[in-house]
């Protein structure tokens, strides 16, 4: 199924019904890597038939718990069928894997595009990217569906001349159900919302905090609650204390400012809803004195900064993997030499969970880092 709205181009969704008598080889032709997660690897791949271009994400399914985790999340992108989310279209069963066949979103993240000089970077334009962002946390949020790792990196664009954005990456997210609480810690510590730092039930409001955040750093380059490390981060987010610094904020409207501040609400009751929030004044009706372009320097360093923050958590991910490949006495020196600082490369935890190199299990990342124990759920 297909359609176009607003003089978008063509919308492609269908409901997947995970085939096993095929192999994924039948029909696509496998192309370069692409990238690695914490469930396996994405591959570039090609429609023999028609030769369109897709994504395939290849979950490991050795196991029971892993083949079950796999298959939960193509029932979950069969709800999602909505322009702005990225879609699921086919799925194979092999032996020790499956893998998801995804739409290929070709326009890069949004942040990158953003600080690209041929690119405009004005407050209208951005109330225009985080409306597109809502339209798709609106749907999801009416299949009762929470995100729960939104960030730059998952808000991607269609094409590369295209302002049209769809959000990515689903592997956190959850289907919550009204009388069944769910306390989670998993996602990027920077835009976790205060519940998810105290180990409380999430709501659909987590990921409106998320929002907020990443609206901030899109008006200011800054992020609101960074710290050192990301115990420190978590700290402050916890604090839940935040301002508006001149310096950053001097071009930017009071009404993007008040929609913002009722994001960044330490009482997940107290956020706009997804709904509620497309219906405030500032994205129904941008104030005309921000039409003045906004600096792109920040968001550069910004993004250095977490292109540094992934190299340095990946290195520090291979360290632990390549200790747990070690004898007992081996393991041991080398802990020992990491907590007098010759292996670590900052006190942050070893890396977030969307960030996890290879396929870290859940008893690989307890107890290696610095992020509490309390509860620990990094769901797959």
């Amino acid at each position: 199924m297909s359609q176009a709205e607003g003089g978008e181009e063509a919308f492609e969704c269908c409901h997947v019904v995970i085939n096993s008598r095929e192999k994924v080889s039948d029909v696509y032709t496998r192309l370069e890597k692409l990238g690695e997660g914490r469930f396996g690897t994405v591959y570039r791949l090609q429609d023999k038939a028609s030769g369109t271009i897709r994504a395939g994400k290849y979950f490991r399914t050795r196991t029971a718990k892993e083949r079950k985790a796999a298959e939960a999340e193509v029932e979950l992108m069969n709800l999602l069928h909505h322009p702005r989310l990225v879609q699921c279209l086919a799925a194979f069963q092999g032996p020790s894997e499956l893998v998801m066949v995804m739409e290929y979103v070709a326009g890069g993240e949004l942040f990158e595009r953003i600080v690209d000089d041929e690119f405009e970077h004005t407050e209208p334009s951005s109330a225009q990217y985080v409306r597109q962002i809502l339209e798709g946390l609106r749907f999801m949020h009416a299949q009762a569906v929470v995100h729960l790792d939104l960030k730059p990196e998952n808000v991607v664009c269609v094409s590369p001349d295209s302002h049209w954005l769809k959000i990515a990456d689903f592997g956190l997210a959850r289907k919550l159900a009204p009388d069944t609480p769910v306390k989670v810690l998993q996602g990027t510590p920077e835009f976790m919302a205060p519940e998810v730092v105290a180990f409380e039930p999430v709501s659909f409001s987590t990921d409106m905090w998320s929002v907020g955040v990443i609206c901030y750093i899109l008006l200011s380059g800054e992020s609101p609650f960074q710290g050192d490390n990301d115990m420190e981060t978590m700290s402050n987010i916890t604090a839940a204390q935040w301002d508006f610094e001149e310096e950053t904020f001097s071009e930017v409207s009071q009404q993007a400012k008040d929609f913002i501040s009722q994001l960044l609400q330490k009482d997940p009751r107290r956020r706009l809803t997804s709904a509620g929030a497309l219906q405030h004044p500032w994205l129904q009706q941008p104030q005309p004195s921000s039409t003045k372009a906004l600096s792109k320097e920040r968001i550069k360093q910004f993004l250095t900064r977490r292109k540094w923050q992934k190299t340095g958590k990946a290195l520090q991910a291979l360290n632990r993997l390549t200790l747990l490949s070690q004898g007992p006495e081996r393991k041991e020196s080398e802990a020992r030499d990491e907590e007098g600082g010759r292996l670590s490369l900052g006190s942050s935890s070893p890396f977030p969970v969307s960030m996890c190199p290879l396929s870290c299990s859940p008893e690989q990342h307890q107890g290696s880092g610095s992020l509490p124990r309390r509860g620990l759920s990094l769901s797959q």
